[in-house]
């Protein structure tokens, strides 16, 4: 352990939810780090975790670990509190000289938990990034079909956007993943439909994960909201030429 410098604050993608999505960087660093960082529910469950669970197992001797309770609520500042909080354990490790891991599911700085650690510690000590698998590559993957080709125009979106968002990016690309569709499950499915997109969408949940579900035919949905872990994947049969 380095204890006559500042640690490294590395933010880590454990990939979408399959253990063998990992990178060898991201096993090999879980392994030889001396603290771990990662959100977790009011529960202590952290999914990131869970999937990182294998590398963590195989350590020669257990690593520190620092868990950011994160508040299952809208209100952002109870959010960033969580951050602040999670922020000042994170640091008080890196002027010990001691290397921090924090691990997000996906890549680190796609939607990902990590940058609002980024954003708090950055300025004051060496920060690198260690890049995972999307839950957009691996959905993909489980479709077996191109997101993009050619001149086929492309957009990621959150279905937490408005409405009118929601259509005119539907409207105005060939292929759109909309994600955290969760919540926002009834509105996207009305969102396709007035766009004329309903036959173009495929819908996913647990991306790479035993409980995987896959529906082609977004017409059998429920119109009511689904998991935090699930995306829509639109994307017109014909391509430019």
């Amino acid at each position: 352990m380095k204890y006559n410098q500042l640690g490294k604050l590395i933010g880590v993608g454990v990939g979408p939810g399959d253990p063998e999505l990992m990178t060898l960087k991201a096993f090999r660093l879980l392994q030889q780090v001396d603290v771990i960082c990662y959100l977790t529910n009011d529960d202590n469950v952290s999914q990131a975790k869970i999937i990182a669970s294998d590398a963590i197992a195989a350590r020669k001797s257990p690593a520190i670990e620092i868990g950011i309770v994160m508040p299952m609520s809208k209100d952002r500042t109870l959010a960033n509190q969580a951050y602040d909080d999670g922020a000042t354990r994170v640091q008080q490790q890196l002027e010990q000289g001691k290397d921090v891991v924090f691990i997000c599911e996906g890549d680190p700085l796609f939607f990902g938990s990590f940058s609002y650690l980024l954003e708090r510690l950055q300025d004051q000590f060496v920060c690198e990034v260690v890049p995972g698998i999307t839950s957009i590559n691996a959905a993909a993957s489980a479709l077996v079909s191109p997101l993009t080709a050619l001149t086929d125009s492309f957009a990621v979106v959150s279905g937490r956007h408005s409405d009118e968002f929601l259509r005119q990016t539907l409207s105005e690309h060939n292929s759109v993943v909309i994600m955290k569709a969760g919540q926002s499950r009834p509105r996207i499915l009305a969102a396709l439909a007035a766009t004329g997109r309903t036959q173009d969408a495929s819908y996913l949940e647990y991306i790479s994960r035993e409980q995987q579900i896959i529906e082609k035919d977004v017409t059998k949905l429920a119109h009511e909201a689904g998991p935090y872990f699930s995306l829509f994947v639109v994307r017109h049969n014909a391509t430019t030429r």
